[in-house]
């Protein structure tokens, strides 16, 4: 392998990993009050709210998928009877229809910013780099499912970057498995490590702060005060 290999494939996802853990570790140390994302909502509210459910309720079936397919060995889906045609309906098929909604999500969203003066006025250099890059991955994504898988169908990425990706946590990365992955799921790849190293600097931090604690938190009562003799 050559050193730009072992430099895509080995350095930079652990590169971008340390930026990660660090990065998020020292802006909530020093720089928690800049923590939350700026709202836009009182600009514009009617693209927001329906790229933000188009977006949210397709990426997280498409994390889901990601997860599924690169961190459970192709053996074990076959030990509980998943084939890899079973495999590949649910991946191409499935993933595909979340895909598209989260790609017009990103696509409302990314417009919104871009094309609304006051929005994009408050909008950091960060927020257009951020949702940029975010429809760029998804956009890489797609193809690769629906493009590459139709032109490639032999190709089995569970047999290559599926093991590569599995291998760097266990400190034992391979290049060699990523010499004959398509150029689509390449680029797919380090776009997603990338944003990963830039995900402590941006508004995507806002992530953490799901405020879990509303769901058990007593109601509030409101009273009026009303005073005697009144």
């Amino acid at each position: 392998m050559s050193l730009l290999d072992q430099f895509l494939w080995v350095i930079f996802p652990y590169a971008c990993i340390v930026v990660f853990v660090v990065g998020h570790i020292y802006r909530y140390r020093h720089d928690q009050f800049n923590w939350t994302a700026k709202s836009s909502e009182f600009i514009e509210k009617k693209h927001l709210k329906a790229g933000s459910l188009m977006f949210h309720l397709g990426i997280i079936p498409v994390i889901g998928g990601h997860i599924a397919g690169l961190g459970i060995p192709k053996e074990w889906m076959e030990s509980l009877g998943i084939s890899d045609h079973l495999y590949h309906l649910g991946a191409v098929y499935i993933g595909s229809i979340f895909g598209f909604l989260t790609l017009g999500g990103m696509l409302l969203l990314t417009a919104r910013r871009l094309t609304i003066k006051n929005v994009r006025k408050l909008s950091s250099a960060s927020d257009i780099i951020v949702n940029l890059l975010l429809l760029f991955i998804v956009i890489m994504g797609m193809y690769s499912t629906i493009v590459t898988n139709a032109v490639q169908p032999e190709f089995d990425y569970r047999s290559s970057v599926s093991i590569w990706f599995r291998d760097l946590f266990v400190l034992r990365p391979d290049a060699s498995f990523m010499a004959d992955v398509p150029l689509s799921f390449k680029i797919h790849i380090l776009a997603g490590f990338f944003i990963f190293a830039l995900w402590p600097f941006t508004r995507l931090v806002h992530v953490w702060s799901v405020p879990l604690n509303y769901v058990g938190r007593s109601y509030i009562l409101y009273r009026k005060n009303r005073k005697h003799g009144l």
